[in-house]
């Protein structure tokens, strides 16, 4: 075999095993779609506009597997970090602070991307969409791990009667067997109270990485190959994958307000509201707002609109506070999912005749409009 020849298979090989290996370091779509959407949910305002600048009107949750399906070889070590086993927290972060080009390293490389007033708006599209990503990944317990099984790639276990690795367990078979949509994972998993997210946004990406090793090292301590993961395992280890997307969220909407707070962008035009419980971004919606009754709402599904309506209840779930027009619930003609700033507007609604603006979308069979701004409620 000529030389030149034998050196181009050898790069094709080594870019194909690169890409092979994207595949298998990450949380599953629904995982990383629930961190953007839980961080959508608790951006403030002004950094919610300049993200979706950055993003040139894409929504974060869209971007949010941009990061696997890219397949950079040379981004591909961002995802993990290789550590040992047994190490002090002293230690972890002396290793973490001597290791480069991870997912620690890439974090801190995004961000400083991010607050570069000089670079350019390709540059902090891309950072923006890497780091969506790769705050998840810090937050998958099983991206913190072993190099020699590969981040438990390696490691073979049998659940629901089909086999699998410890890996690809905890990137979405897990959540997959919870049978929630993505809507219903959102709510479920966005439950912070003010004083957790306090908490974990005051927390350095050290602190999400020295969560991920300790779990990981209990993982590793129980894990054996061939075991038979069974319903004890499965509830023992789902509330901490709800705990850990919903603080890959909290902390991701804490770093961009911090990150974007004040800086300046071009006016940027946006296809459709955030579509905050996960619901598919309609492009086809219409942008200019239609006036309709709202007894004829169920029929302007994808459509943006302007439509007034007596408040007849109101209850808050933590994550968003759902509104009832027309009608208390289970009667309503149509709800209104309070998130982000428009959560202040709190149970005040309650009683009044209100007008909204926003696009409305299906939840299971009702009508919903999800209203992230105050701006959106006039009451009259």
């Amino acid at each position: 075999m000529q030389p030149d020849l034998f050196m181009k298979k050898r790069t094709i090989l080594s870019a194909g095993l690169a890409f092979a290996a994207l595949g298998l370091i990450s949380w599953g779509f629904k995982g990383h779609r629930a961190v953007a959407t839980i961080a959508q949910n608790h951006l403030n305002a002004s950094v919610a506009y300049v993200a979706s600048a950055y993003l040139k009107g894409e929504q974060m949750e869209a971007v949010s597997t941009w990061a696997d399906e890219n397949r950079d070889p040379k981004t591909a070590p961002w995802h993990y970090i290789n550590l040992p086993l047994g190490l002090s927290r002293d230690a972890f972060v002396k290793a973490v602070q001597e290791s480069d080009n991870n997912v620690y390293t890439a974090i801190l490389k995004t961000e400083a991307t991010l607050k570069d007033v000089n670079a350019s708006d390709e540059a902090k599209n891309e950072a923006m969409k890497y780091l969506i990503h790769l705050v998840g990944d810090a937050h998958q317990p099983m991206h913190v791990s072993r190099k020699e099984d590969k981040g438990g790639n390696t490691i073979q276990v049998r659940f629901d009667n089909k086999g699998t690795n410890l890996h690809s367990l905890w990137d979405s078979k897990l959540i997959d067997k919870e049978g929630l949509g993505q809507e219903d994972i959102v709510k479920t998993y966005d439950t912070a109270t003010p004083a957790e997210i306090k908490k974990w946004q005051s927390d350095s990406p050290f602190e999400w990485l020295w969560e991920s090793y300790q779990i990981t090292t209990e993982l590793y301590a129980n894990a054996k190959p061939g075991q038979n993961i069974d319903d004890v395992y499965y509830q023992k280890y789902i509330p901490v994958i709800h705990k850990r997307i919903d603080q890959a969220g909290i902390r991701l909407a804490g770093e961009l307000n911090r990150l974007l707070a004040g800086q300046k962008v071009k006016a940027v035009t946006v296809s459709a509201p955030p579509a905050v419980q996960g619901v598919p971004t309609n492009k086809t919606a219409d942008a200019t707002p239609t006036a309709v009754k709202l007894e004829e709402i169920k029929n302007y599904v994808g459509k943006t609109v302007t439509v007034s309506g007596k408040v007849f209840s109101s209850r808050d779930i933590g994550s968003m506070i759902l509104v009832n027009l027309g009608a208390a619930y289970p009667n309503q003609l149509l709800t209104l999912a309070l998130k982000g700033d428009a959560k202040a507007l709190g149970t005040q609604l309650d009683g009044k005749t209100i007008t909204i603006t926003g696009q409305v979308i299906d939840y299971k069979g009702n009508p919903e409009i999800i209203v992230t701004s105050q701006q959106q409620v006039k009451v009259q």
